[in-house]
């Protein structure tokens, strides 16, 4: 039997894979301190036979640290504790890039450390509301609108982070442009009313997100530098608006230009969010050459589909990979997935819920079967 193209190696930028499936990134909230951890390069290490690792999102400054128990890369500590995690990666044989996410408005002050504050595009206050381990749930700030000088402070950040990733020994840097943070408020019209050069017309809401992604690439290197979307998301209290398509197509053509290694695209309708339209996808494989992710509710045969049609090179999975840490073993020996996956433990700060799930045994496939 021909073997199925998701485990057959890529190439992604300037680094080679032992496979198409991919680690999506997951907010696990395990970094006490901001600083990353033992069982975070635990939790990493165990999955490092996914072709790449796509870590959870990290902030590049102090102002993005939104949620509670985030890592940063923005410290020395941080860059130190970092290395452990990407030397646990590669000695496993796996690779491994770092999601740069600053949260933007999606976030609370008692997240944060004293002095930073929290930004956005323009002052609009997202609905909902955000824990915090000192209060519990608490409304959202509204943020400030960022100034001239705070877009050029933003940018160097990210810059700066994307240096640090490299000393980290990270293989290159996703830019998170979607789930309602940052990057992605400012491609919006409901969430971005500028009447600067970085408002108004839609190349004026994607400029910034341009800016910074050139920036990276010509700070690290086009080939390892990566970006995430999310059209027609509602994360992030993000809402429809008319010129979404028309958003996104010119975002994918300007990207194309930048050159650079992937566009991992995530479609969040298996978690309620509405569908991104097989048109949208399809439009944005043929604007962009180079790697294209997709992510979002695949199994197995799906994810074959997608890859052996053109629509994607490398696919994402997300939840599977929390409790199946060998999911690339299981889908490729077509073993039984794990079921027993503890939500309630998702963000909480320990083991438990995190590293702590088994791997494949006659024994363990055996009391699924029960």
């Amino acid at each position: 039997m021909k073997p199925l193209k998701l485990f057959t190696p890529a190439i992604i930028g300037s680094v080679t894979l032992d496979n198409r499936i991919v680690l999506a990134p997951m907010t696990r909230c395990r970094a006490i301190g901001n600083v990353p951890n033992k069982i975070m390069a635990d939790y990493y290490r165990q999955r490092a036979s996914a072709g790449l690792i796509i870590t959870e999102g990290t902030s590049p400054s102090p102002n993005g640290l939104g949620y509670a128990r985030i890592p940063g890369i923005f410290s020395k500590a941080q860059i130190e504790a970092w290395k452990k995690i990407t030397s646990a990666v590669h000695n496993e044989g796996g690779k491994i890039v770092v999601q740069l996410m600053h949260t933007g408005r999606i976030s609370h002050h008692l997240n944060m450390p004293e002095g930073s504050h929290i930004l956005a595009p323009s002052s609009i206050k997202a609905a909902g509301k955000m824990w915090t381990d000192s209060k519990g749930l608490q409304d959202y700030h509204v943020p400030k609108g960022m100034s001239a000088d705070d877009l050029e402070k933003t940018k160097t950040e990210y810059t700066d982070a994307a240096k640090y990733a490299v000393q980290a020994g990270f293989d290159g840097v996703e830019l998170h442009s979607a789930n309602g943070y940052l990057l992605e408020q400012f491609l919006s019209p409901v969430t971005n009313i500028r009447k600067d050069n970085y408002g108004g017309s839609l190349e004026n809401r994607c400029r910034f997100v341009l800016q910074v992604v050139s920036a990276v690439a010509e700070t690290i290197g086009k080939g390892k530098t990566g970006i995430r979307l999310s059209p027609y998301s509602l994360a992030g209290d993000m809402q429809p608006y008319p010129e979404i398509d028309e958003t996104y197509m010119y975002l994918a053509e300007q990207l194309n230009k930048l050159d650079i290694a992937y566009i991992h695209l995530v479609d969040h309708s298996a978690q309620g969010a509405p569908v991104v339209p097989y048109g949208i996808k399809n439009a944005i494989r043929n604007k962009f050459k180079n790697t294209i992710i997709l992510t979002g509710g695949y199994n197995r045969e799906s994810a074959e589909e997608d890859i052996q049609i053109g629509l994607a090179d490398l696919i994402g999975f997300g939840r599977p990979f929390i409790n199946n840490p060998d999911l690339v073993d299981r889908l490729k020996n077509d073993w039984p997935l794990s079921k027993d996956l503890k939500a309630d433990l998702f963000y909480t700060a320990d083991e438990k819920g995190y590293t702590d799930y088994p791997f494949y045994t006659k024994k363990t496939i055996e009391t699924y079967a029960k």
